[in-house]
């Protein structure tokens, strides 16, 4: 049996160090250590509980300890995170119990001393921290709200200048927030009526999603999603509302020659694959072998039949003029931030910096590029990245149509009605977590006129 804390200040260890995401090393951890369910909650809610409230944690830090945060070695400031998350947030645990177990856990993998030394942090947090004033968020509004709600101070400025101070809070709330587990359902085996009466015994809190015509949302599945009836028989993928909309978008047709860029684990290609009723094709594209050996089993669990994939580089000429001017529909779920789905991945605060969102762009726009030309006269592209940043939305759109004045932006008006509370003026649609309790998405949908 492995001690719980102490995997979850090894995990906080390893994300720092290593270039992993959240989602492959969780899977990492969850193959190698095998936890009951009672600890593996507590495991989660440690690991996503830090990785949230992380800068306020350290904050508090800084105000009962002499040595800065900054300053402290990576392993004991993970054992401090732990202790202080569970001793302020996690009611069910005694705060005697919280502060012992952080002291042993330091005794046993950094030493005696230093061991004395988060005893000490923690007592004092323990008598002090409800005293505590934070800044002011009226006072110092980006610096305040940053300390306050747990966000680099970086995005904290953009979406104030984007938002107004208000409605950054609220975003800021809506992603500190635990999200529902939402999911599509197969609509080539059941519909949603019979998929909520299939898992509703199964699952807390479950309803039909507000918007997307497929969705399910739940919380607290008796069981890993992966172990549920429903999903071994292909009743269901796990897919966020907002991503949903990408293929509604899209609106495949049966019988249509359509491409699904940057494919990744396929939640996209189902549902496009679904929407076709499995007539026509579909070419799902990645660059990653395993990711798209992973989408074929899953397209052979949901029954979808359609799908060849094929692994190639959108920067390749050679691959490019193999599928020139071949696609009646393109899907480009272009690699992006993730800024707009950090309440389920929410490493990405600490890790991402505000001069990648550039970097970014200029993928974005290489891509959507380079496979313009695969499209056929009158075809449709739909852009979409789970990012709520204009560099890369209204910025790669507009400099592509620049280039390419054979492309346009779709007449919103050919929309389906689904997307009347996300279309602005521009026929760009957008999401956000505090407004439509989803991701936050940004889509367009282009048409080529020649």
């Amino acid at each position: 049996m492995h001690d719980t804390r102490s995997l979850a200040i090894q995990f906080l260890n390893s994300l720092d160090k290593k270039k992993h995401t959240l989602d492959s090393l969780l899977e990492e951890f969850q193959n190698k250590y095998i936890l009951p369910k009672r600890e593996k909650a507590l495991f989660n809610a440690l690991v996503y509980g830090v990785l949230r409230w992380r800068s306020r944690l350290d904050w508090i830090i800084r105000q009962f300890s002499k040595q800065p945060p900054e300053k402290t070695n990576t392993e004991i400031l993970n054992i401090l995170r732990i202790g202080l998350f569970q001793i302020i947030h996690l009611n069910r645990i005694p705060v005697s119990a919280a502060v012992n177990t952080s002291v042993e856990i330091a005794k046993h993998t950094v030493g005696t001393k230093c061991s004395g030394y988060v005893n000490a942090v923690l007592r004092r947090t323990v008598r002090e921290y409800k005293s505590l004033c934070f800044p002011d968020m009226d006072k110092k509004t980006e610096y305040g709200i940053s300390v306050n709600k747990s966000f680099p101070e970086w995005m904290i400025k953009r979406w104030v200048s984007l938002l107004g101070k208000n409605s950054a809070i609220d975003l800021c709330d809506a992603i500190n927030n635990i999200p529902p587990i939402t999911v599509r359902v197969n609509t080539l085996k059941t519909n949603r009526d019979e998929l909520i009466s299939c898992i509703e015994s199964e699952t807390q809190d479950i309803r039909p999603t507000d918007c997307s015509p497929g969705g399910v949302s739940f919380s607290r599945p008796k069981e890993l999603i992966s172990e549920m009836e429903a999903f071994k028989k292909g009743g269901f993928q796990v897919q966020d509302e907002a991503a949903q909309l990408a293929a509604f978008l899209m609106d495949p047709q049966p019988g249509e020659k359509v491409m699904d860029a940057c494919a990744g684990l396929g939640g996209k290609t189902g549902h496009i694959g679904q929407l076709m009723e499995n007539k026509g094709y579909i070419t799902a594209i990645d660059k990653d072998k395993e990711k798209l050996f992973r989408l074929s089993l899953d397209m052979e669990r949901l029954g979808i039949t359609n799908v060849t994939t094929s692994a190639g580089d959108f920067g390749d000429p050679v691959f490019l003029k193999s599928y020139s001017g071949k696609f009646d529909r393109i899907l480009i779920d272009a690699p992006c931030s993730n800024m707009g789905v950090i309440r389920r991945n929410p490493d990405i605060k600490w890790k991402l910096t505000e001069d990648k969102l550039l970097f970014y762009q200029k993928r974005q726009f290489l891509f959507l590029d380079n496979i313009a030309m695969l499209l056929k006269p009158a075809g449709i592209i739909v852009y979409a990245v789970c990012s709520t940043e204009t560099e890369e939305n209204e910025e790669v759109i507009n400099k592509f149509l620049l280039k390419h004045p054979d492309f346009t932006i779709d007449d919103m008006h050919c929309f389906p009605k689904i997307f009347e509370p996300f279309v602005n003026s521009d026929g760009f649609i957008r999401t956000y977590p505090h407004l439509h309790n989803m991701d936050g998405f940004f889509l367009a949908r282009l048409k080529r006129i020649i």
